[in-house]
Parts: structure tokens; C-alpha cells; sequence
């Protein structure tokens, strides 16, 4: 073959041998990093050098409901206190006690026995309480959100749980 006179042909092949030198160098790199590292090894369990590394998932269980089932309670009798509250009971508070209308209103609370539990934030309207359009959920024991009004005068909030309807004290933000 005449290779002064194709001296593009000699370029390429030329190209394409120092490609091949440099892919089997990288190659054989790789395979001894490979059989250094020890990856692609079978470890058995007795190895207790690799039994630390070993990652497993236990079996998948059925577990029962977490949720508790609703108390059943009496009507109060003419003499007994409805105030009261079980130690179970939702606690609300808020962090402003007067705010401008539409100025973010924080709530706050505590919920023991709740974990989970989706919340709905009420307001009393008319003398009987109307779903705000807020939810909110109990983690670790504890619940917060924040809600917002245009409705000047005293507005009073609770929240209620939507499985079990416990409900939270009352508390007043002034607004305006």
C-alpha cells in the first residue's frame, strides 16, 4: 500500500490503533481495580468480616389498625362538668391573640394519643361551628397551621378530629 500518497487513511488508522492501545490499558485497569476491590465477590454469611455489610429487609407482617376505635361517652348529667378534659384530649392554642384582618393567625397544639390524626380547623359561626377550609396532621404528638380571616369582631377556633370527632378547647383571636 501507498501511504504517502493517502495520507488521510494513514491518520485514521493511526487514530483508531492508538484508540484500541488505550481502551485495553483501561480496560485491564479497571479489571485488576475490580478483583483489588473485591467487587462481584460472593460473601458467605460465615465471613464475619463482610456479615456487617450484608443489607436485609424483614418480611412484610399484617399488623392491626393503629387507629383507636371511638369511646363511647354518656350525656352529662344537671350536676356534672363538661369542661373537663381527658388526658387524651386535643390541646389549641394560638400564638396571636388580636390580629389586622387577613394577617396570618397561628395555630399550635398538642395531641397525645393522636399520632396521625387529620385535624379540621372549625370556626364558630351563628352559635354552631362551620368547617374552616384547614387541615392539618398530628406528628409526633404535636399538630401546627396557620389560618387567615377577614371576618373582623371575635373569632373563635377549634379544631376537631375527623375519625374519632374529638375536639379541642375553644380559643379567641380578635380581629380588626
Amino acid at each position: 500500500m501507498d501511504t504517502e500518497n493517502r495520507p488521510v487513511l494513514t491518520g485514521l488508522l493511526a487514530l483508531v490503533g492508538v484508540a484500541v492501545a488505550i481502551g485495553l490499558l483501561g480496560g485491564l485497569a479497571v479489571l485488576v481495580g475490580v478483583k483489588a476491590a473485591g467487587i462481584g465477590e460472593e460473601t458467605s454469611a460465615s465471613d464475619d468480616s463482610t456479615a456487617s455489610a450484608t443489607f436485609s429487609l424483614p418480611r412484610p407482617t399484617d399488623t392491626e389498625s393503629s387507629i383507636p376505635a371511638p369511646e363511647e361517652t354518656s350525656e352529662p348529667s344537671a350536676g356534672e362538668s363538661t369542661s373537663e378534659t381527658p388526658a387524651e384530649a386535643i390541646s389549641l392554642s394560638a400564638t396571636q391573640q388580636s390580629v389586622s384582618p387577613m394577617q396570618q393567625i397561628d395555630l399550635t397544639g398538642t395531641y397525645q394519643s393522636g399520632e396521625g390524626a387529620i385535624l379540621q380547623v372549625q370556626r364558630m359561626e351563628n352559635g354552631e361551628w362551620s368547617d374552616f377550609p384547614v387541615t392539618m396532621s398530628v406528628s409526633g404528638g404535636t399538630f401546627a397551621t396557620y389560618v387567615q380571616t377577614s371576618r373582623t369582631g371575635p373569632n373563635k377556633f377549634r379544631v376537631i378530629d375527623t375519625d374519632t370527632q374529638a375536639t379541642s378547647n375553644e380559643i379567641t383571636v380578635t380581629v380588626g
